[in-house]
């Protein structure tokens, strides 16, 4: 039996448990886009494979809708890939561990990739579909959105004829997002030297950190575990001397860090496990209510030998670490309760004579968002390193007149007696991308309800799927002009 066999709609939640089969992390979408184009050529559809795997699927309209304008419905299919430290899973061949807990589908330990397998699995049903009405549909799945967006980036959208876009990568049912700030990702590189060395070996891991979007959940006031093993490392060289052997924290900079590891030599084992109890305390205290979990853990490896960072080297990381911004850093003075500016630093990396920082920086303000960018640039070069931008991508503008978006409202309120929440939002979205390249574009973007996307703790609600389901359907039924 399937593990979401009595889930609704039946065939949404089919495909979603087939595209769970199939790895599919960034960077690694070739068998997925290639499923795709063999979903296309069964069902008889034309289809558009692009060379970094972008994939477009074309069906006609229905009868009545010939003259109405064609709709492109978006998504990606690339996912996050993380997990926790005690599962044994492999990104790159395993499929998901999927099941049904409480109404909403899970992992079982790793990330769900609900974002965005949701938006392809909507796409195919409705592909698929025989009883559906709608206006022609280009059904568009871009790869690699989570590494900068770089699928859309690429794209020749010469082959869309749509003006019309649903994007079908939000998290939040009841909301319809307008607009979303643009982004980039920040790479600190500094040199780094080492020498030899012998004391008492200790490794350092922070974990139970709550992590999450470091878009949509950075306003959550969650500790980044970067973060903490700075502020650690400065609060240590006060209690006891100690020499850096090792440092790693996180996988994507668009996550926010959960867990941290160093392994030092130091002077005094017990210095050090009394800096660490004294630091969880603090930490503890300090994210009461939003990150009480945090946990600082010191494991004595024995006597050894290393080669350890030039004292030098090893002031130059902890002044990064200790500058390097980190969270909100100016809410929008327009609109009531949104990010405008923000910072994460999601990624850090001791290599033999390197310093690795990587930041996911997001303003719906260019200006702000350069300046932000230009702050952590003089932080690298003044260290000696040096940095550059990678995956930038523009905000999606609010855009005044949409009839789309009015059409959706409409539709909402007929189905549901109330309006829709009708927000901007600072994580960063490929509409703005498409917003850029095709002129006229009116977007409006819209999904089921998620949790703690990018963590292993990632679920899908299953009522709130079928219900945007229905949602959706309706809209496409309603685009008769």
């Amino acid at each position: 039996m399937r593990a979401l066999e009595n889930c609704e709609p039946k065939r949404v939640f089919y495909y979603f448990e087939e595209l769970c089969k199939i790895p599919h992390g960034s960077g690694n979408t070739k068998q997925i886009s290639d499923y795709l184009v063999s979903f296309a050529k069964e069902h008889g559809l034309e289809y558009v494979q692009d060379e970094m795997n972008n994939v477009v699927i074309y069906k006609p309209a229905t009868e009545g809708y010939e003259d109405a304008p064609a709709v492109i419905l978006q998504g990606h299919m690339d996912m996050v890939c993380e997990k926790r430290p005690d599962v044994d899973h492999d990104f790159t061949k395993d499929p998901l561990n999927i099941s049904v807990k409480d109404g909403y589908v899970t992992a079982n330990g790793t990330t769900l990739g609900g974002d965005d397998g949701i938006a392809v699995a909507y796409g195919l049903a409705l592909l698929e579909s025989k009883d559906l009405a709608h206006p022609a549909l280009e059904v568009l799945i871009t790869v690699d959105e989570e590494i900068g967006l770089l699928g859309a980036e690429g794209f020749d959208c010469s082959v869309l004829k749509g003006k019309r876009l649903i994007n079908l990568d939000s998290e939040a049912e009841g909301s319809l997002w307008i607009s979303c700030a643009g982004g980039l990702s920040g790479i600190s590189t500094i040199p780094v030297q080492r020498v030899e060395a012998e004391g008492q070996k200790a490794a350092v891991k922070i974990t139970g950190l709550m992590g999450g979007h470091s878009g949509a959940e950075i306003d959550k006031k969650r500790a980044n575990a970067n973060v903490l093993m700075g502020r650690f490392l400065y609060s240590l060289q006060q209690e006891t001397a100690y020499e850096i052997i090792s440092l790693a924290g996180g996988q994507k900079d668009n996550a926010i860090t959960r867990e941290a590891d160093a392994e030092l030599l130091v002077e005094d084992i017990n210095s050090v496990k009394a800096c660490a109890e004294k630091l969880q305390k603090g930490f503890r205290e300090e994210y009461a209510g939003t990150d009480e979990g945090i946990t600082v853990e010191i494991t004595d490896l024995g006597v050894a030998s290393a080669k350890v960072l030039h004292p030098t080297s090893r002031e130059k990381v902890l002044f990064f670490l200790m500058e390097v911004p980190f969270g909100i850093q100016k809410m929008s003075g327009s609109i009531d309760g949104l990010v405008e500016t923000s910072t994460n630093i999601g990624i850090v990396k001791l290599g033999e004579d390197e310093f690795l920082g990587s930041s996911s920086v997001r303003s719906s303000v260019e200006a702000a968002g350069a300046a932000l960018s230009d702050k952590i640039c003089y932080l690298t070069e003044f260290l000696g390193g040096e940095y550059t931008v990678q995956g930038a991508y523009p905000a999606w503008e609010y855009r005044k007149d949409s009839p789309l978006r009015d059409q959706m409202v409409e539709v909402y309120e007929e189905m549901y007696g109330e309006k829709p929440n009708v927000v901007a939002i600072h994580a960063g979205l490929e509409c703005g991308l498409f917003y850029k390249k095709i002129e006229g574009l009116d977007c409006v973007s819209l999904g089921p309800n998620m949790k703690d996307i990018h963590t292993s703790e990632e679920v899908l609600d299953i009522a709130s799927t079928e219900r945007v389901w229905k949602y959706l359907v309706k809209v496409l039924e309603s685009l008769k002009k």
